[in-house]
């Protein structure tokens, strides 16, 4: 028996597999890397171990560091997690050397799948070598790891060869393999998987479907199981090669087989050697744990013949700390609260009051809703997220509320090109128009003791407020009655929240403070000082750091003095484990190129200035 666990992995992963351990009986044991020193997953394991460092390749992808670590910590097994190393097959093999359990498929296994060239090969499917222009579009993908990272759409032949640049090194980075592998792209189909659950004894049980068309960056934002619309005849389709997939590694475990459909037809994209993220709404439907079903499997406990017979429909979104709007950029900083109705699961690896760090996926949380029908599972779910407590960094809530309430998701008619489609106006912020007077009403009762009255009539007060990138400037005054404002009455109004009443309709507000941020319910504000800065202001054409990263490539040849083209690129950050790329926002000459490659940079550093032609 499994007495003791090490989870190879860090945040909401790690977060998730101690849970059942902890209800299971077995001591868990957290690695960590500097950036991680009081993260979530480290303050509920039992036991952490320190990996000296921070970024991935020498931390969480040091195979030898976390086998040490388990032997050190005393854990008898060793679980991956998703992510990081948990499609490598000679970490398994490290694990397996070093006399520990590895609770995941052999090594054999994750090696003929795990890479998709091969898993490709295995199903008979050859890899573009040669692309011509009939062959666009095509997709450049890396042939280790997951999660959209490594993918790039082509459309050209004169960009491919940056594509495949860009995709290599966001692979090494990420997976610590650089390889790459061009296919077709199809467009707009569906992506649908099929979840495997297979014993040491030869059983193997395929475990519905969930389908997982919306995406950005080909990364899942919204699964949901089963997935919708599907024939009974396409389902037994699917069921079938995925079975085929995994007897044919004589796979062992929980496992992902993934496909294209489109025309009523499945293509194989690949098999995931490992749960993914999205595995909490086919435990919904099943009723089942599955990571409690890998430990028992470790174990070497028999899969019962059958599985359970599903129940209901599940709806899973993942809450990224990013900007949607702004080309998904992520964010970084405190999240000074975090909170949802009981209504949902949630899945996380943080808590108020912790740091979102700039090394890692920008993931905060799984929001997951279960109910009898597909219709009730979505409305519960974009309840939940409408009605969270999220305040800090810019996260992509109301994207999401938006989507679920989209016709073509709600009639189940989306596929992966559905953000390409609608994203402006998904992404469109809709901020509460009463916020700047509610936070302005409730600073001057935090900073009046005794209201604010005099026996002469006051002048009107105002207060200034960024929200959703606009100034909004706010009047009310102090009378006799108490805080007026044009056009609405203030029945109450106290440091923490206000109750405004608008042609007879009363509203309450609660506010937050976090220094010069407020949140009004949802709703994001800045305060503004009274009277600007003159010496913050920037020359046309500046290029800020959209976020805490580093500079690792600049293009060729470029120079202060260059002449660029509007949209050329200039160079790229990493950051959360992603590249980004900066462009010049018009045609013009580069007159400062401030950025070094390797240099780290904080938000808001200026990298350069295009000086407009």
């Amino acid at each position: 028996m499994i007495t003791s666990v090490l989870v190879a992995n860090r945040g909401e992963i790690a977060c998730r597999i101690f849970r059942t351990c902890a209800e299971s009986g077995i001591r868990t044991v957290a690695v960590y890397a500097d950036p991680d020193a009081n993260a979530l997953h480290t303050r509920v394991a039992d036991t952490a171990v320190r990996l000296p460092g921070a970024a991935p390749a020498d931390t969480y992808l040091r195979a030898d560091l976390i086998v040490k670590a388990a032997v050190a910590s005393g854990a008898d097994a060793v679980h991956p997690g998703y992510g990081f190393l948990s499609e490598n097959a000679d970490f398994a093999r490290a694990v397996l050397d070093a006399g520990l359990v590895w609770i995941g498929p052999p090594p054999d296994a994750i090696e003929a799948m795990a890479s998709k060239t091969r898993a490709k090969d295995l199903m008979g499917i050859a890899p573009l070598e040669d692309v011509t222009a009939a062959d666009l579009p095509v997709l450049v993908k890396a042939a280790a790891g997951g999660g959209g990272r490594g993918m790039r759409i082509v459309r050209r032949a004169e960009d491919l060869p940056a594509a495949l640049e860009s995709a290599r090194a966001e692979a090494a980075s990420a997976f610590g393999d650089g390889e790459v592998f061009v296919e077709p792209y199809v467009e707009d189909g569906r992506h649908v998987e099929v979840q495997i659950l297979a014993d040491t004894h030869g059983t193997v049980w395929a475990l519905g479907t969930r389908d997982c068309s919306l995406q950005r960056r080909h990364q899942k934002v919204v699964e949901e199981a089963p997935a919708p619309g599907l024939t009974v005849e396409l389902t037994a389709e699917l069921h079938d090669l995925a079975v085929r997939a995994a007897r044919a590694v004589d796979y062992v475990g929980a496992g992902t087989v993934e496909f294209l459909v489109a025309d009523g037809r499945a293509h194989f994209l690949e098999m995931n050697t490992r749960l993914q993220v999205e595995h909490p709404v086919t435990e919904a439907v099943f009723g089942l744990d599955l990571v409690a079903e890998q430990i028992r499997i470790a174990e070497g406990t028999a899969l019962p013949d059958e599985p359970p017979r599903a129940r209901g429909h599940a709806v899973e979104a993942r809450l990224y700390a990013e900007d949607p709007a702004k080309d998904w950029t992520p964010r970084t900083g405190a999240l000074h609260r975090l909170s949802f109705p009981p209504s949902v699961r949630l899945d996380t690896g943080y808590e108020s009051g912790d740091l979102i760090p700039v090394h890692y996926d920008p993931m905060l949380a799984k929001v997951v809703a279960h109910a009898p029908t597909r219709a009730e599972a979505v409305r519960r779910l974009a309840g939940a997220l409408e009605q969270a407590t999220i305040h800090g960094p810019t996260t992509n809530r109301d994207l999401l509320v938006n989507s679920l309430r989209h016709k073509e998701f709600t009639t189940a008619r989306m596929d992966t090109g559905f953000y390409d489609r609608h994203l402006p106006e998904l992404a469109e912020p809709r901020p509460e128009p009463l916020a700047p007077l509610a936070a302005a009403l409730t600073d001057a009762v935090g900073r009046s003791r005794f209201g604010g009255f005099r026996n002469l009539p006051s002048t009107p007060q105002t207060k200034r407020y960024e929200m959703a990138g606009e100034e909004h400037e706010v009047r009310y005054r102090h009378t006799r009655k108490g805080l007026e404002a044009d056009g609405v009455r203030v029945v109450h109004a106290d440091a923490s929240g206000v109750v405004l009443e608008v042609d007879g309709v009363r509203r309450q507000f609660e506010v937050s403070r976090y220094g010069d941020r407020v949140y009004v319910g949802c709703t994001s504000l800045t305060a503004l000082p009274r009277f600007p800065d003159p010496t913050t202001q920037l020359a046309p054409g500046s290029l800020l750091a959209p976020m805490p990263g580093t500079v690792v490539r600049i293009t060729e040849g470029l120079g202060e003095g260059s002449a660029v083209e509007a949209g050329q690129p200039l160079l790229w950050l990493e950051a959360m484990k992603m590249e980004h790329k900066i462009t010049a926002p018009h045609t013009g000459t580069l007159s400062e190129l401030n950025a070094v490659v390797g240099q780290q940079v904080t938000v808001g550093s200026l990298l350069a200035v295009v000086e407009p032609t």
